[in-house]
């Protein structure tokens, strides 16, 4: 297998793949949504939802949409409405789990937010869920404890945002900032 990775819009011929590993990520923890739920939240906005190539496979992927601050889609949920916002919500992140700790979580972010800088939005949002608010902030994302999350997100989910200035980047880490506990497992996921 090569060691080229890219990073690119999500296809017709990646919902096996994305299924995959959304499934192998949060089935453990009571959170996966099925990909009728995953293809919708990507219908609401496939300019913001990409795809991380390693070589050959389908190494990772992330879902965003435009959503309003201080709210987040509904897990598992049909067709998410279509909002007009200056925020762009980052609904999902996966990279394999054996590719963990590269790098390759923080690739995507970058990939995105530079995405939405150019778009115009001005801040990202998230919600952390599975402990993964310590990588989150590790990449410039600040808990907004004062926004309670909807149930479907699990016990101890944090709701993040991160500003989006003129000529910011997401802050780089180095591959292993973030872990949490040490564990890879669940190093960019959430």
């Amino acid at each position: 297998m090569s060691d080229e990775v890219r990073v690119r819009r999500i296809g017709d011929g990646d919902w096996d793949g994305i299924v995959a590993l959304e499934a192998a990520a949060y089935t453990p923890l009571g959170l996966s949504e099925g990909r009728a739920a995953l293809e919708s939240k990507a219908r609401a906005s496939p300019t913001t939802c990409f795809v991380l190539e390693s070589g050959d496979r389908l190494a990772g992927y992330l879902l965003s949409l435009p959503y309003p601050e201080s709210a987040a889609p509904e897990l598992a949920g049909g067709a998410p409405e279509i909002h007009t916002s200056r925020n762009l919500h980052l609904h999902d992140v996966v990279v394999a789990e054996d590719l963990r700790g590269r790098g390759l979580g923080a690739r995507l972010l970058r990939h995105l937010t530079g995405h939405a800088q150019a778009a115009g939005y001005e801040r990202l949002s998230l919600v952390a869920v599975g402990g993964s608010h310590t990588y989150w902030a590790a990449h410039g994302f600040a808990p907004r404890h004062e926004i309670a999350n909807s149930g479907s997100y699990g016990a101890g989910s944090v709701y993040m945002t991160m500003p989006l200035p003129a000529g910011h980047t997401a802050r780089p880490t180095t591959p292993t900032s973030g872990l949490l506990s040490g564990t890879p497992s669940r190093d960019e996921v959430g």
